[in-house]
């Protein structure tokens, strides 16, 4: 009896963590743009032009134009690809932007300055929760099951676009 009481907690428990899993899977109509629109604070997966899904998204603490260097929490401007994922990440998951381009390169070292990096789409943990709207050092934050759903739906080699 005492082995099946035991059995029966571990089963719950793992059906219970199974549960609240932070990897989903998505077999719906492949992702084949970002959007992300800095003056709405939205960002869409599109589908060939189609609308998927859409949030309402943070950006960098100092929003306003373009990144141009490290340190100055704007969020990028431009094309990029999603080239990477973190799925341990401190934000919870994040997907990352290929920035800096070459441009970007080419115009932070006009300026004797670092481009910086380490640009992702990603959650909200628990010790920014109270960040305000803006609060990334240049990155573009959603919830962390919105997060949770993008991570699932967007594969590495989606093309990004953002705009002011």
């Amino acid at each position: 009896m005492q082995f099946l009481k035991v059995f029966l907690v571990l089963g719950l428990a793992l059906t219970v963590s199974a549960c609240s899993s932070k990897f989903k899977t998505y077999n719906g109509p492949e992702v084949t743009q970002v959007l992300v629109n800095k003056g709405e604070r939205k960002m869409y997966l599109l589908h060939h032009g189609e609308v998927l899904e859409q949030y309402k998204v943070g950006l960098g603490f100092a929003p306003g134009g373009d990144k141009k260097v490290r340190g100055d929490g704007r969020t990028p401007e431009g094309d990029y690809t999603i080239d990477r994922r973190n799925p341990n990440s401190q934000f919870h998951l994040s997907i990352g932007i290929s920035y800096p381009n070459e441009a970007d390169l080419a115009e932070a070292k006009a300026l004797g300055k670092n481009a910086g990096g380490d640009i992702f789409i990603h959650g909200r943990p628990w010790k920014y929760r109270k960040g305000g709207r803006d609060w990334t050092a240049g990155c573009i934050a959603v919830t962390n099951r919105e997060m949770q759903d993008i991570y699932a739906m967007v594969k590495d080699g989606t093309p990004i676009r953002i705009n002011p």
